[in-house]
C-alpha cells in the first residue's frame, strides 16, 4: 500500500505548498520524514517575512503568557507547525497523522544514506515566477533568535 517511510529533501521547496502536500500524505496514513528544513524557501521579500514572524512572536496570552502559544524558532519546528495547521490535530485522526511526521534541520545519520524525494508541485523554480523575491527559512530563524 505505502512505502514504509518517505524521506523528502526540503531544499528549494516553498513552505506552504510542501506543507500541504505532506499534510495530505500524513492524513492518508503515510509516514513522512522531512530533512534539510533550513533550506525551505518562502515567497516574498525577506524583510516582509521577518516583520510577519515578529508580529507572530508578539502574540501571547493576556493573563499568563506562559500558558499561551509556543513560538518555535527552529526551521524544522516552523515547518512542523505549518503542517499542524493543515491537519485536524485536535482529533484522534489528526493526532495520529502528526505522529507520523518527523522533521529535521540537516540530514541526520539514519536518513543520509536513504533515497530522498522531491515534490515537483512544491518546488520554487516551478511555482514562483522568475524575478520574484524569496527568502530561506534558515535565515529567518537566525534573524529572529534560533
Amino acid at each position: 500500500m505505502f512505502e514504509s517511510t518517505v524521506v523528502v529533501d526540503a531544499r528549494g521547496h516553498l513552505l506552504g505548498r510542501l506543507a500541504s502536500i505532506v499534510a495530505k500524505q500524513l492524513l492518508c496514513g503515510q509516514k513522512v520524514v522531512v530533512v534539510r528544513c533550513e533550506e525551505i524557501n518562502m515567497s516574498g521579500k525577506f524583510y516582509r517575512r521577518k516583520l510577519d514572524f515578529l508580529s507572530f512572536l508578539r502574540k501571547r496570552m493576556n493573563t499568563k503568557p506562559s500558558r499561551g502559544t509556543k513560538h518555535y524558532r527552529a526551521p524544522s519546528k516552523i515547518f512542523w507547525r505549518t503542517v499542524r495547521g493543515m491537519t485536524p490535530h485536535k482529533t484522534a485522526r489528526g493526532a495520529d497523522a502528526m505522529d507520523k511526521l518527523q522533521v529535521f534541520d540537516g540530514v541526520p545519520p539514519p536518513y543520509d544514506k536513504m533515497k530522498r524525494m522531491v515534490v515537483p508541485d512544491a518546488l520554487r523554480v516551478t511555482r514562483l515566477a522568475p524575478g520574484r523575491k524569496y527568502c530561506r527559512l534558515g535565515r529567518l530563524s537566525t534573524e529572529v533568535g534560533c
